[in-house]
């Protein structure tokens, strides 16, 4: 093969890697933050259901949500305590 085709695909190749890989990053994190929202929602919905017997109901929505699945634990107790001295 002539060399000029063997840079050109070898080129073209690298070309290919850098556009696809590129966009690869940020759907990585985009969809690490949307599983931890949904870890969070599910978090939410297990105090709900076992807090209802103590009074402690912490409404789920996307903000909430983002809390509780950031921050795990912790971050449901901060809303448990925001809902029950606060709010």
């Amino acid at each position: 093969m002539d060399p000029i085709i063997v840079v050109s695909i070898l080129a073209g190749l690298a070309l290919i890697i850098l556009f696809i890989g590129a966009p690869a990053k940020p759907l990585r994190f985009i969809g690490q933050g949307v599983v931890k929202i949904l870890i969070g929602a599910l978090f939410l919905f297990f105090l709900n259901a076992f807090g209802s017997s103590l009074g402690l109901n912490v409404p789920i929505n996307l903000v909430t949500a983002s809390v509780s699945g950031f921050l795990g634990i912790p971050g449901v107790l901060a809303l448990v305590a925001i809902e029950a001295w606060i709010i």
